[in-house]
């Protein structure tokens, strides 16, 4: 399912829930919906993460080489 898909949804029921609630199901899809979400920014941050590059250590070991 498409990122953006997911949060027009969740965005739609969060603004059905201040107006007139949710049913339960809503509810259970509401939360399904979040962990799909949550887990992509998870993911995509730990991506970022693996790419960093510790440009310090390198100076480091040039430096203890010379």
């Amino acid at each position: 399912m498409d990122i953006d898909v997911i949060i027009a949804r969740i965005n739609e029921l969060a603004r059905k829930k201040k107006e007139t609630g949710l049913t339960a199901e809503e509810v259970v899809e509401r939360d399904e919906l979040r962990a799909v979400y949550l887990g992509n920014i998870r993911r995509n941050f730990r991506q970022q993460l693996d790419t960093i590059e510790w440009v310090e250590d390198a100076e480091n070991e040039q430096k203890g080489n010379a």
